[in-house]
């Protein structure tokens, strides 16, 4: 007995010991915890939405500041043509959009009846869809208090209108989500280990005598699987158009640029990992569990980012993937040229050289 609990003191020191793996396994379960408490939510909170209000009478505004008190719902447009909705939804400014037909109160009490006409952004398919069910219960809760203080039946009527994805296909959110992870994963994997296994198998030693410089080095490495994530887009795509029936609606340059910029940012972030750790277990630790996470949580694909709280909303914003599927979406499912995905893809290109740069530094630091 004596020995046995001799090597169970053993074993308790040697994890107590391993202050890391302690941290892991202690911090892990709280991490997780906040974020599927806080971060995972099928619900649709704080989603933007525009009026277009022409009559502005009492109703109206009142069926306004219902949905802005609402906690689902911020109104922070407000637009005088149906034709500006397209506009906001191409811009990525709200939701939805609402919009009273004209004379709104007047038809409602004159002839018991007036409509409200939905318009949603579709591209994303269940937030999409669950906006518009939302304002619709809203506007209900609102008609069954008029017909409690009423004789008279009076009748709202709710018109929905999805744009972009009027079927609710779940390939129009589901492959770019699922585009988004593969590349990161795949191409970050493959170079994590790139460098690490020259250490590991020894031949790190001939090439830190060779007159290779660090940065021919790091782009001799990246190449060969930038080619590798470049068919891995064309098949991707293919199969998206011709399997899943997604439509290519944007410009299919631009797209395949996007993706092979983003491939890139990939490849060099993989390649930082590779510079910075000595195994290649833990090279690929890092990159599927460290990476496969904050991909499916904060780029929009699984949940919607304002229902999240708003630190974790500014912790997404160095998340590569978060950049990378709203182009996917806005060229694919959209149909929208350079001029509404510029600023991402200024993001994603910085990283890249950020990354590289980084990546290219360590390297030099570990030949001096």
């Amino acid at each position: 007995m004596k020995t046995f609990l001799a090597f169970v003191t053993k074993e308790f020191r040697h994890v107590m010991r391993d202050r890391r793996s302690l941290i892991v396994i202690i911090g892990m379960p709280i991490v997780m915890l906040l974020l599927y408490g806080f971060a995972l939510s099928n619900e649709v909170k704080n989603s933007r939405i525009a009026i277009l209000d022409p009559s502005k009478d009492e109703v109206t505004l009142a069926l306004v500041q219902r949905l802005d008190a609402s906690r689902y719902f911020d109104v922070t447009e407000y637009i005088d043509r149906p034709e500006q909705a397209d506009e906001m939804f191409r811009q990525g400014k709200v939701r939805a959009v609402v919009v009273f037909q004209s004379g709104f109160q007047q038809s409602l009490l004159h002839t018991n009846s007036a409509a409200v006409q939905i318009l949603a952004d579709a591209s994303d398919t269940n937030t999409g869809n669950t906006v518009s069910f939302y304002i619709s219960s809203v506007i209900r809760d609102y008609q069954n208090e008029l017909l409690a203080q009423q004789k008279l039946p009076y009748r709202i009527q709710v018109e929905a209108q999805l744009a972009y994805n009027p079927q609710l296909k779940s390939a129009f959110n589901f492959v770019p989500g699922v585009m988004v992870l593969i590349l990161i994963l795949l191409c970050s994997m493959l170079t994590a280990v790139a460098i690490v296994r020259e250490k590991e198998t020894g031949t790190m030693e001939l090439i830190l005598v060779s007159p290779v410089r660090p940065w021919m080095m790091i782009v001799a490495k990246a190449l060969p699987f930038l080619l590798i994530g470049l068919v891995n887009i064309g098949v991707i795509l293919v199969m998206a158009y011709t399997i899943l029936g997604l439509p290519m609606r944007g410009n299919q340059f631009l797209l395949v640029a996007e993706c092979g910029l983003f491939v890139l940012l990939a490849l060099s972030l993989g390649l930082f990992i590779s510079t910075r750790t000595d195994s290649q277990q833990t090279a690929l630790f890092i990159s599927l569990v460290g990476l496969m996470l904050p991909s499916l949580v904060f780029s929009g694909f699984m949940f919607p980012l304002e229902n999240m709280p708003k630190p974790l909303q500014v912790i997404s914003n160095i998340v590569p993937t978060k950049y990378f599927f709203s182009i996917l979406k806005s060229v694919m499912i959209k149909g929208l040229g350079i001029q509404y995905v510029w600023k991402e893809t200024l993001v994603m290109a910085g990283m890249t050289l950020f990354l590289m740069s980084m990546a290219i530094r360590s390297f030099n630091i570990r030949l001096s």
